[in-house]
């Protein structure tokens, strides 16, 4: 099979959606399949490269995937003509992605990772009018007419389904996990350590968060629960790891502002994100793992926390609930009050308790080759 990705973002930038398609991407060509990936041109990288047996093609668009969605178009038609299905995902490399599909009559696949349609006022600081064409915009991807589309979670499935699409054409297919990389015997002690003695962490209480400072992923809440946390765990710490922070300057900017109104620089070490590789051990050194979101399609961090066997504490937005498991507990979602609440529990073990759940990736990859195959043989 000649299967096409055409997606705004891959690596080396890094976050969920990249996480996804690399290893679907990857996963068919180890199966033999003719994989090609079609992405914008950031810097430093190169026009045409394999990684990983995946045929990587970059255009050039002034390193904007906004630019992406037109300056794509062309190359897309092109590559179109010799795959047998496309596969893209929201947001901005929808648009060639269907053009190429209803141009060379091929079969399209979009995976929606979360729907923000009616939530754009209440998960982010835009003005009204730039909710407005954003929700605009974003239901006018969705109303293209793919041939299926696929859901991360059944969350984003229910969210998907109330602006109208056939639910035949709408299947859930959960994001894998490497469990074998996310084992915490993977990550040494002795670096546990030295990160602990680095960052003065010793006989401390650590509550950590990371991910990118955009405006879902609930920061706020999290600094401003940390002044009632610490007034019962008095010997608390905070970690908040940053990713992609030159993209989200503003909102870096808004983050540091807020926790030098507070006056608790003293009580949170705000560090840039380090390699994906290196996570394990940050994950490692914290004694509970917080997920404060405002909107969550999947939620990659809960899921690797819980695999590394760290309680956690998340909101109760989007699909989070629905992932979570092992020692947890889940606050309203935009409330420090109860967030400082079930932090100062959880230290106190009073923790929801359930069985581990694996998101594996071979389930994933045959979910996703079956849904081709099927295509395949209706066109």
């Amino acid at each position: 099979m000649k299967i096409l990705f055409i997606c705004e973002n891959y690596l080396p930038h890094y976050g969920g959606a990249e996480v996804v398609f690399k290893n679907l991407a990857e996963s068919y060509a180890i199966k033999g399949h003719n994989v090609a990936l079609l992405t914008h041109q950031i810097k430093g990288t190169k026009k045409r490269e394999e990684m990983g047996a995946v045929k990587v093609i970059r255009v050039p668009s002034f390193n904007s995937r906004y630019i992406f969605s037109f300056s794509a178009i062309l190359k897309a038609i092109k590559l179109a003509k010799h795959c047998d299905v496309i596969q893209t995902t929201t947001f901005n490399g929808t648009f060639p992605a269907w053009i190429a599909a209803k141009v060379c009559r091929k079969p399209i696949v979009i995976t929606v990772h979360e729907v923000w349609v009616n939530k754009w006022r209440k998960v982010t600081s835009f003005p009204r009018w730039k909710c407005f064409i954003h929700d605009l915009l974003e239901r006018a991807i969705y109303l293209l007419p793919y041939d299926q589309y696929v859901c991360v979670s059944n969350a984003t499935k229910k969210d998907l389904l109330k602006l109208g699409i056939n639910e035949n054409k709408v299947k859930t297919i959960y994001n894998g996990l490497d469990y074998n990389f996310w084992n915490k015997n993977n990550f040494s002690d002795k670096k546990v350590q030295e990160i602990k003695e680095q960052l003065n962490l010793k006989k401390k209480v650590v509550y950590y968060a990371s991910g990118r400072p955009g405006e879902s992923k609930g920061f706020e809440t999290f600094i401003k629960a940390i002044p009632l946390i610490k007034s019962k765990v008095p010997n608390s710490f905070f970690l908040l790891a940053l990713g992609s922070v030159e993209k989200y300057k503003r909102k870096h900017l808004e983050l540091l502002a807020l926790i030098k109104k507070l006056r608790i620089e003293k009580e949170i070490k705000v560090m840039n994100s380090v390699p994906y590789e290196e996570l394990g051990h940050y994950l490692k050194a914290a004694n509970y793992v917080v997920v404060p979101s405002l909107a969550e399609g999947f939620g990659y961090t809960t899921v690797e926390a819980v695999a590394m066997e760290k309680p956690v504490i998340v909101s109760n937005a989007g699909s989070l609930p629905e992932v979570v498991s092992g020692k947890h507990l889940i606050f309203k979602k935009g409330s420090p009050i109860d967030l400082a609440e079930k932090a100062i529990q959880t230290n106190q073990g009073q923790y929801e308790k359930s069985k581990m759940k694996k998101f594996l990736w071979q389930n994933s990859v045959q979910s996703y080759l079956r849904v081709y195959e099927r295509l395949l043989n209706r066109f």
